[in-house]
């Protein structure tokens, strides 16, 4: 299995944790992050104002968000252009428990195939559909209402090229985007317990900041919350309960 770590080779703050991920990955290699803030590569990127899709999404991206969402693309386009079945595709602010990683990737190659798309996330917070494998403490589930964040995830060709599809043009965040499987046909399960752990704020913090006033933050809030019902109208459904 290969491994692709987003990565902006002039952060030297995140430069030893990417370097320590890439001894931990199987046949790891860094992808150069796109910078967000450079508008020319941004420039080529068509975006919209959260109209393209519904629900629609309250507010606007930010020039870190578009990159952080060509990264990812990037590593899919990789996929595609070379040909790869599947990769664990993460973040370099990303912490692996070697152990626990360890059994995950048994049971990622064990079950995974192109068409997958499978969260390893840092947060425990998905609600199962359906439990497909329980094994040493680690769970593979369908979840009902997909979560946010893209620190780690294993990517099958067939879902990059499902999602490259669906992304010629954006208008929400790629972890956002990647909820709306009613939009991208694209299922995503998720294997909890792996022992992942998101390190930015101890490697410089978060590459997407935007600082808002305190009069808007009770606004920005009942819009997340009122985006967030409508997503569960929406909820993924196992095979047995879709017959």
């Amino acid at each position: 299995m290969r491994s692709f770590i987003i990565h902006m080779s002039s952060s030297t703050a995140r430069r030893p944790n990417a370097e320590l991920l890439r001894t931990q990955l199987p046949q790891a290699e860094w992808i150069e992050a796109v910078k967000g803030r450079d508008p020319a590569q941004i420039a080529h990127v068509t975006c919209h104002e959260g109209n393209l899709h519904r629900p629609h999404y309250p507010f606007s991206l930010l020039p870190t968000e578009i990159g952080v969402f060509e990264s990812h693309r990037r590593i899919w386009q990789k996929m595609v252009d070379e040909g790869i079945d599947g990769a664990i595709t993460c973040e370099d602010d990303l912490q692996i428990d070697p152990d626990r990683f360890a059994t995950a990737l048994e049971i990622l190659n064990a079950v995974a195939t192109p068409d997958h798309y499978i969260r390893l996330p840092v947060k425990q917070r998905e609600v199962a559909a359906e439990t497909l494998i329980e094994r040493d403490g680690l769970r593979l589930i369908l979840p009902r209402v997909i979560a946010l964040q893209c620190q780690c995830q294993f990517v099958g060709l067939n879902a990059a090229k499902r999602l490259l599809a669906a992304t010629r043009e954006i208008d929400r965040p790629v972890d956002t985007f990647l909820q709306m499987h009613w939009i991208t046909g694209q299922p995503v399960h998720a294997l909890m317990g792996t022992g992942n752990q998101e390190v930015a704020a101890q490697i410089g913090g978060s590459t997407i900041q935007k600082t808002v006033p305190a009069s808007e933050k009770l606004t920005r809030e009942i819009k997340r919350a009122l985006y967030r019902a409508k997503l569960h109208l929406h909820p993924q459904r196992s095979a047995a309960s879709s017959d």
